[in-house]
């Protein structure tokens, strides 16, 4: 890969907090450091959980630290005719089906077969409705609405395989531990997974750079990629912030806000996360930007 673009997509779900700059800044470094783009992309695709006025808010407070946008910011929530026509390609190769399976359905059909979910597990979809060809009379335009339904990949059996910049090696059987998952769910917002893998590849992102909790949902993205023919980005999975109770620092848990208005000090922190060398005389962001691009370049001199 000769041209290296990489993003930052925070969902605006509330302010940052240090866990997000970790990776806001990770991400940034690592742009810098191949001397490529950095694009700021808002996931706001799951409208009901948007906090108004975030994004704002988020933008001011990267602004803070010298990371801006090297192109314009990128709303998903613009951005259902791209995902819209993603979803159509895959209907015609016949790799998506609707299912009209509510929570309650899967469960006791996991139940049936007498399968045990783990604690923190998703349920595992059994592919129901796989077979039942319920969208024979739905209107591809309108896709799921007619019966309120879900839209689901059709996954196929085998190891996914692929190789982290930070983690190694990783694998995952999709059928087994995630089974058929959903790309456009009943309630008629796009699903995460086709949303991030649409983007990425339409911003002609290269690399990704993200928190290691979402290192599971690389297989469904690389399924999802192959079908749709995109190019595979070069992945970095980073360490998580903790909070006291040992649990992924989080809006959800009740994670302050990075407080923009000392920018230097979150950064300061942030960078000391990612092992990265500080200055404690250091009173320029500018500076102590340089100084740690030079040290990510160490870190990470090659590509996996």
């Amino acid at each position: 890969m000769s041209r290296y673009v990489g993003r930052f997509a925070p969902s605006p779900t509330g302010p940052l907090h240090a866990g997000s700059l970790v990776a806001a800044l990770a991400s940034w470094l690592d742009a810098r450091a191949h001397d490529g783009q950095w694009l700021i992309r808002i996931e706001d695709v799951d409208t009901p959980r948007t906090v108004h006025g975030a994004d704002v808010i988020i933008l001011q407070q990267l602004a803070a630290c010298a990371m801006v946008s090297d192109a314009p910011v990128v709303y998903q929530s613009k951005r259902n005719d791209y995902y819209l026509h993603a979803l159509q390609h895959l209907w015609q190769q016949q790799k998506i089906y609707a299912c009209q399976c509510s929570r309650k359905d899967i469960e006791q059909a996991i139940l049936q077969r007498g399968e045990q979910r783990q604690r923190h597990q998703e349920n595992i979809y059994p592919g129901t409705c796989r077979h039942l060809n319920l969208a024979a009379n739905s209107s591809i335009v309108n896709m799921g609405t007619p019966r309120n339904m879900a839209w689901r990949f059709q996954v196929n059996s085998g190891i996914t395989h692929w190789i982290d910049r930070r983690l190694g090696k990783q694998l995952q059987n999709i059928a087994k531990d995630v089974g058929d998952f959903v790309l456009k769910r009943s309630d008629q917002f796009w699903a995460y997974q086709l949303a991030v893998v649409v983007d990425d590849a339409l911003q002609g992102v290269t690399h990704v750079v993200r928190g290691e909790d979402l290192a599971d949902n690389t297989p469904r993205q690389l399924a999802l990629i192959e079908a749709l023919e995109y190019q595979k980005p070069s992945y970095l999975h980073l360490p998580l912030v903790i909070d006291t109770n040992g649990e992924k620092l989080s809006k959800q848990t009740g994670a302050a806000s990075f407080d923009h208005h000392h920018a230097l000090s979150g950064l300061m922190e942030a960078a000391r996360f990612l092992n990265l060398p500080i200055d404690c005389h250091q009173t320029k962001i500018s500076e102590a930007l340089a100084q740690w691009i030079l040290a990510w370049r160490e870190i990470f001199p090659t590509e996996a």
